[in-house]
């Protein structure tokens, strides 16, 4: 089962929605949620990550949680070592090898690391609104650049 797989089940599980009741409404089959749910197809498309949310009416930080855990769903990853040291493709061979094998502390323990050692992103800034008041008055009552003559 993947990570977003995992939060559907939990989802539907919580309001009491039947896996046939939620496809009817995203207009996708039972057959495939099952198969998104239990890890047998690719990650979730954004739209349908979308659908999901507003069926559910989850918002803000619960939206974009869904989200993140559909970028971490892809079943089947490719790992692309070529520019790495020996030491870090040794790793991902390692974990491809093994990760079958780990007990869920051993990969709790593995994503602490990797959360603790991955840059955090930037929070996203707004743009700063255009000035809509005039500028300050200068000595005198006059704006600034005011051709009034003295």
């Amino acid at each position: 089962m993947t990570p977003f797989g995992a939060r559907l089940r939990g989802l539907r599980a919580e309001r009491g929605v039947t896996l046939r009741q939620l496809a009817a409404e995203l207009q996708v089959s039972a057959a495939y949620l099952s198969a998104l749910e239990h890890g047998k197809r690719g990650a979730p498309s954004v739209g349908l990550v979308h659908q999901v949310n507003e069926f559910f009416g989850l918002i803000w930080d619960d939206a974009d949680e869904l989200a993140r855990l559909a970028r971490l769903s892809r079943p089947r990853v490719l790992v692309d070592t070529s520019g790495l040291t020996p030491e870090q493709t040794a790793l991902a061979n390692r974990l491809a090898q093994t990760i079958r094998r780990l007990p869920p502390e051993t990969v709790a323990s593995i994503h602490a690391t990797l959360d603790a050692t991955a840059p955090q992103p930037k929070p996203r800034l707004r743009r700063a609104a255009r000035r809509t008041t005039p500028p300050p008055l200068a000595e005198g009552g006059r704006g600034e650049g005011s051709s009034t003559p003295d």
